[in-house]
């Protein structure tokens, strides 16, 4: 089952003769379960098509289907709504809130979303099978960064996600705790179906992936590269 469709999507930012379009005309598709990594140098437009697919922007032209929604003819309301239902995000910085201990964080999303109504015994499993329930009531200054991104991971997905959004979650990582994240992550797709879309400059890090697609001057190619064989 296809999770998320780009049908002709471009995006470009400037006016007139400083415009600069950032991606031009891109079509994919991702199945539920693919762990995809997206890949290019900085500035090839890896980042906006992120922002796309997790709504924080808008296309120019084209659609970004998730769910069978096209998210670009969504109110605010409605994406906002949706974004939260239906996306999960990991960022470089973990961006945890610091007042609230692990197993809070992990929740906050259902909390904010369904009031009352959390499946705790779900909340338990992640923190069990990610191997945070014994650092539950710790809070994130008492953490190693390894630790964060961990629950940043169970955070994402809390809300039993149509897409989890990874954006370089090993960028503040040393290289154990940076193959430690992707294991995780490879772990949530396997076990929980989840797909995931992780924007890397560590190509070394793609073997665990089921698929790579490299943007290169606004234009998505497809490496079909199957889990385990080495990027070129």
């Amino acid at each position: 089952m296809e999770i998320l469709q780009l049908t002709q999507v471009s995006k470009s930012y400037g006016e007139k003769e400083n415009r600069v379009q950032a991606l031009k005309d891109i079509s994919l598709s991702v199945r539920q379960g693919e762990f995809v990594a997206i890949v290019g140098t900085s500035g090839s437009g890896k980042s906006t098509l992120l922002n796309l697919i997790g709504g924080l922007d808008t296309p120019d032209a084209g659609a970004v289907v998730i769910r069978d929604r096209d998210i670009a003819k969504l109110s605010r309301r409605e994406l906002t709504i949706f974004r939260r239902r239906n996306i999960g995000f990991v960022f470089q910085n973990y961006s945890l809130m610091p007042v609230l201990n692990v197993y809070d964080n992990v929740a906050l999303p259902v909390t904010f979303d369904k009031g009352r109504h959390v499946d705790h015994a779900y909340i338990r499993r992640l923190l069990e099978d990610l191997g945070l329930w014994t650092l539950r009531k710790r809070y994130p200054n008492e953490l190693s960064g390894g630790q964060q991104q961990r629950v940043a991971i169970a955070r994402a997905l809390a809300n039993k996600p149509a897409l989890i959004l990874a954006d370089e979650p090993t960028g503040n990582l040393d290289s154990a705790n940076s193959q430690d994240v992707i294991d995780l992550l490879t772990q949530a797709s396997r076990r929980y179906q989840q797909t995931i879309l992780m924007i890397t400059h560590n190509t070394a890090l793609t073997s665990a992936v089921d698929r790579v697609l490299r943007v290169k001057d606004g234009v998505v190619t497809d490496l079909g590269r199957k889990r385990n064989e080495k990027l070129s």
